[in-house]
């Protein structure tokens, strides 16, 4: 692939329906890899097609199509519930039924910013992590995970997931098993720090977890971790397009070296295509 930035997670559907528009701004900001993150009402889907439809954007854009996340728990914006591992399996099936590159999971909540280290809900637990993994392996399928929270980014790793997304509440025993291991890490730096003043947010808090984000990639990059760019645009003050862009900045400030940045992309880009 040509010298193109990669935006290794995004959200084509957090723009609407008119995709259209996003895929041009993708293109103004020499963006030619899209990693979508999903969504639960068919727009990527769609709009993988529009791409294969239009080749003078010189985009590469893949797509889970929709997330999978356990019923009750957070995901609903992106995706689908299971209850069992045969709901799981079934949805993975449907996926690839409807072109799914990958298969997208949300072991975690979401940052809430209201006190230090909390996520909205109950993460999952390593041995459903560990089974959640296999059964996608074993359709040939990559695994993008929505992961934060020390103990479940460790049940992560352990288990074998290919991307973990987020990561906010890494501590150094993460870093050391990450850089370890075959995993790479998209920390989305753009849509955290974004919080940091947003209204009805701690700021305070928001500002401390953004700033401890930065330091466990600074760690990490130092131990050897493969350490990729994504933006999570589409979310809270990160456009599509410009929001790749700032990421890249974001991660060279806290000192992972481009050709770093450009070799763990690319290993995003192989691995996440069936």
């Amino acid at each position: 692939m040509d010298d193109r930035f990669y935006e290794c997670h995004g959200h084509i559907m957090m723009g609407g329906a008119d995709y259209a528009s996003s895929f041009d701004a993708l293109a103004s900001c020499g963006i030619g890899y899209f990693r979508d993150g999903g969504d639960a009402g068919g727009i990527t889907a769609e709009a993988k097609q529009y791409v294969k439809e239009h080749p003078e954007l010189g985009l590469e854009y893949v797509t889970p199509v929709f997330a999978i996340h356990r019923k009750g728990r957070y995901g609903g914006i992106v995706g689908r519930p299971y209850e069992d591992f045969k709901e799981f399996r079934a949805l993975v099936a449907e996926a690839a039924s409807k072109g799914a590159d990958f298969i997208k999971i949300m072991y975690s909540g979401i940052v809430t910013f209201k006190e230090y280290g909390e996520l909205s809900t109950p993460p999952l637990d390593a041995e459903e992590i560990k089974e959640l993994v296999n059964i996608a392996h074993g359709e040939g399928f990559a695994v993008m995970a929505h992961c934060n929270g020390r103990d479940t980014i460790l049940a992560a790793i352990e288990a074998g997931t290919d991307s973990i997304e987020h990561g906010v509440f890494m501590d150094e025993e993460c870093e050391a098993a990450l850089a370890e291991s075959g995993t790479i890490w998209v920390p989305t730096i753009a849509a955290i720090a974004a919080f940091c003043n947003r209204p009805g947010f701690d700021e305070e808090i928001a500002d401390r977890t953004a700033k401890a984000l930065k330091a466990s990639v600074s760690r990490a990059s130092a131990l050897g971790a493969k350490i990729a760019s994504g933006s999570d645009c589409g979310a809270f003050r990160v456009p599509i397009g410009p929001g790749c862009l700032d990421e890249y900045a974001l991660l060279r400030e806290c000192g992972v070296p481009s050709e770093r940045i450009a070799a763990a992309n690319e290993l995003i880009r192989g691995r996440f295509r069936r």
